[in-house]
């Protein structure tokens, strides 16, 4: 039986990584892919309300990746303390499902832009700013909507 309510699965660290994409990644796969996932589905309308499960493997964004391995990583250590530092400022469990629009909810509540400096230590794409860039827009985004 087909699952009438599909959802993406994401381990911990795709969540930021989502929300800062700005259409580079390792490979043309990998990057048509995450421009699938996050333009066409959680940056368009209706965006909000996709699903997200939390999963400790690789997950849909991981699909194409160059440096994946069945479900792992060839640089897993790396993944796998960034995926720690990540579930624990979000407060995200193996398993946990929740939306888009939730799970930014748990960005803005949890995380300033310069957190990504600790939360992020060691990510290749932290030193083009784009994710700081995206968190410092969801918190100006929110303070405009409270004016």
């Amino acid at each position: 039986m087909k699952d009438e309510n599909p959802h993406l699965r994401f381990r911990p660290h795709h969540f930021l990584c989502s929300l800062g994409f700005q259409g580079k990644g390792y490979s043309n796969d990998f990057t048509a892919n995450m421009t699938a996932i996050v333009m066409g589905k959680l940056r368009s309308v209706g965006g909000d309300d996709v699903m997200i499960k939390v999963t400790g493997q690789a997950d849909d964004i991981c699909a194409p990746c160059p440096k994946r391995r069945d479900t792992f990583c060839t640089s897993q250590d790396r993944i796998d303390a960034l995926d720690a530092r990540h579930s624990a400022a979000l407060n995200l469990r193996n398993g946990d499902q929740l939306t888009w629009a939730d799970a930014k909810s748990r960005i803005r509540e949890n995380v300033r832009p310069d957190d990504l400096d600790q939360i992020c230590a060691g990510c290749e794409w932290l030193g083009l700013g784009v994710c700081k860039a995206a968190v410092k827009r969801l918190h100006e985004k929110e303070k405009a909507a409270r004016s």
